[in-house]
């Protein structure tokens, strides 16, 4: 331990000390309680559950005022407000205010109902309106149409918006989502389902390719950074410093994309081990020591991904990195060729049986053209 670098330290006590949780919290509160009588304690609980109670009210109302309120100068320390409330909040009390957000804050079906009357109640003009009253047909379904979309919008649209170009806003927003996509794992709501699927679609335009930073990952960024990779490494924990150390060194690479709203933390981030030829178990990878000099290489194995935000499920950034990885791996290192993973993919044997099965009733097995008919031939002797 004496001989360990500050960096080695701070990743080793950031990894294995971890904050206690809410419920460890709460024993502990319990454990704390002054002694005393039956009705003593029963007052405390009585006392803990009006202040919830009113917790909740004041989330609520900086909720409803960061939707409502159009005074920029006052909207920062709403949000502020309803961002620091949301994460006080229980997790009954979370479903209860999002349900709210939901319901109450959807869009106006009245409004709506009444604009499609409207629409439906207009003549259809001509496509190129030849005179002044087909000109005025035409601007009433503009107007209409026009009016119609903004109706559609819910009003948590507002909410979501602000909270983007808030700081700290799209984690939050990633929060609140995983939060949405939990309580709908337990039971089926819709009007929770639309604000998920809102949310997503959201999600989905603010985190485009576009607006991430590629970033290689290595032994020289900061402490923190690293500390992440270790806790949402999710294919093939990380055992020790040594193993993260060495899936950072000579022979490896690790990508994850960045945003600029999320700093020092990779949304997703990928390992690659770079190989002479496609490894046939993942031991290869783990325990391949000494790895070959990168010169020698010519397959670039991608045998780890791994998200960190549950709140950015469904959310499919991961064709999109390793895409990326492998423009940038053709550009830096032309000696590789050849592009592989090992991980499983679901589904596959079954689809693969299911094309030699009709080999006999068409002319090609894969009529899709997926494959040189060379590989078609190496694999179907492989599996005869």
């Amino acid at each position: 331990m004496l001989g360990m670098n500050k960096k080695a330290l701070a990743i080793l006590m950031r990894t294995k000390m971890r904050p206690l949780s809410p419920a460890s919290q709460s024993k502990i509160s319990h454990m704390q309680l002054s002694p005393g009588g039956g009705n003593k304690l029963s007052t405390q609980n009585a006392n803990a559950s009006t202040n919830t109670e009113r917790e909740f009210e004041v989330v609520r109302e900086s909720m409803n005022s960061a939707i409502t309120m159009n005074k920029t100068e006052v909207l920062d320390a709403l949000l502020n407000d309803f961002s620091e409330g949301y994460f006080s909040l229980s997790g009954e009390n979370r479903r209860k205010l999002l349900l709210i957000l939901a319901r109450e804050h959807d869009l106006n079906r009245t409004q709506v109902h009444e604009l499609i009357k409207q629409y439906l109640g207009l003549e259809i003009p001509h496509a190129e309106p030849t005179n002044h009253e087909e000109e005025s047909r035409l601007a009433a379904f503009y107007r209409v149409e026009r009016n119609l979309r903004q109706a559609l919008k819910p009003m948590y649209e507002v909410l979501f918006e602000r909270l983007n170009t808030h700081p700290g806003g799209l984690r939050f927003l990633s929060i609140i989502r995983a939060d949405i996509v939990s309580i709908l794992e337990e039971e089926s709501i819709a009007s929770l389902r639309a604000l998920d699927s809102y949310l997503k679609e959201k999600l989905i335009t603010w985190l485009s390719p576009a607006a991430l930073e590629l970033h290689q990952i290595t032994w020289d960024d900061p402490a923190s950074l690293l500390e992440k990779i270790v806790a949402y490494e999710a294919v093939h924990p990380i055992s020790n410093l040594i193993d993260l150390k060495r899936r950072l060194g000579v022979g490896r690479r690790c990508f994850g994309y960045l945003h600029p709203a999320i700093p020092g933390e990779p949304l997703i981030f990928i390992e690659v081990a770079l190989m002479k030829n496609v490894a046939q178990t993942i031991q290869e990878v783990l325990w391949d020591d000494p790895p070959i000099p990168e010169c020698e290489a010519t397959c670039a194995l991608f045998y780890s991904i791994s998200s960190t935000q549950p709140g950015l499920k469904g959310i499919n950034l991961g064709k999109f990195l390793i895409k990326r990885v492998i423009d940038l791996v053709k550009k830096d290192m032309p000696n590789i060729s050849t592009f592989a993973t090992l991980s499983p993919i679901p589904g596959y044997m079954q689809w693969l049986l299911s094309k030699l099965a009709s080999a006999e009733r068409s002319g090609s097995t894969f009529r899709e053209n997926i494959l040189e008919p060379e590989e078609e031939r190496s694999l179907l002797d492989v599996l005869q």
